[in-house]
């Protein structure tokens, strides 16, 4: 496969994983902060989704103070901004026009009318007038689109690339978002002595795990209350807990594995080291050395990994 055609694959996916973790971050905020709260908690909660996107500065520099609307504004349908909802999904449009023949009718035609709708839906005000819905509409065309994809491609490299991109993109993403999260917690760390804290905790935690579709799946798994520390190896470790970090490993390890022509190649071996230690590691361990210090190092690691990805196969640009 020609390098540029993978490389507008691997990119289309990207964009569209992204636009959907940015809704489903959104939405959480956005429903946290119709609790009751102080306006000092909901003005944290708004500053979390920035740091999450490594946003502040773009944010500060066009809006200034930090406002719910102003934010919302911003990572929804500011198009200065390249990692809002309507950009993501325009570049994602873009990279699907730019490889049409790669792709099956019913791919192009989805990403397509993603967009034009999301254009008509931003136009007419249906984000402003239920934000709640709107972000459930980019989740599902995000949802329709993976479905697509696998239900219409042929399993080659094509297919192997898009899902590249998805996954690496979901591991991306479920890092920063524990990170922020559990450095947003000010009481002490393992669930605090007064009652109002321990109820704040609870609607933390629980905003958490429902931004990764992961309330119900923890109460399977674990059948108890609520805690940070399970919390963290649910969308760290857990192998079939389909948002966390492990389980995003695993895929980008096994399409590596069908594109790669050399199985002991470099991005290969960096893909496989990172897998094992979330294969065999333990949130004891990683709690007890750091959360925050363990993953921005995944972070780095895993942005490297795209580099690789990058110079290995794909065109030297960055998307």
């Amino acid at each position: 496969m020609l390098s540029r055609t993978a490389d507008h694959l691997f990119w289309m996916s990207r964009y569209t994983e992204r636009a959907e973790n940015t809704a489903r971050m959104l939405d959480v905020n956005y429903q946290t902060s119709l609790l009751p709260q102080s306006d000092a908690v909901a003005q944290v909660g708004w500053q979390g989704l920035l740091s999450i996107s490594e946003l502040t500065g773009a944010y500060t520099e066009r809006y200034g103070a930090v406002t719910a609307r102003n934010v919302m504004n911003f990572m929804v349908k500011d198009e200065q901004n390249p990692s809002s909802i309507v950009s993501c999904l325009g570049a994602a449009r873009e990279n699907a026009r730019a490889v049409r023949g790669a792709l099956t009718t019913e791919v192009w035609e989805t990403q397509n009318q993603t967009w034009l709708e999301v254009k008509r839906m931003i136009n007419s005000d249906v984000f402003a007038a239920d934000p709640s819905q709107f972000f459930e509409w980019v989740k599902f065309r995000s949802h329709l689109s993976r479905g697509v994809t696998v239900g219409t491609m042929l399993m080659d490299e094509a297919l192997h690339f898009m899902r590249l991109g998805t996954f690496l993109e979901r591991a991306d993403n479920t890092a920063r978002l524990v990170d922020v999260k559990f450095h947003a917690v000010q009481s002490d760390f393992y669930g605090a002595a007064n009652e109002r804290d321990q109820e704040y905790d609870f609607y933390h935690w629980s905003a958490i795990l429902r931004s990764v579709s992961a309330f119900e799946v923890y109460r399977k798994v674990y059948r108890d209350v609520i805690r940070p520390e399970r919390v963290a190896e649910l969308l760290m470790l857990k192998s079939d807990m389909p948002r966390s970090l492990h389980a995003s490993l695993n895929e980008v390890v096994n399409n590596l594995v069908l594109v790669s022509s050399n199985p002991e190649g470099e991005t290969l071996r960096r893909a496989g080291k990172l897998r094992a230690e979330l294969k065999y590691g333990r949130i004891d361990e990683i709690l007890a050395t750091g959360l925050h210090a363990y993953l921005t190092q995944f972070l780095d690691r895993v942005n490297d990994l795209g580099s690789h990805i990058s110079r290995e196969f794909l065109v030297s640009n960055d998307g």
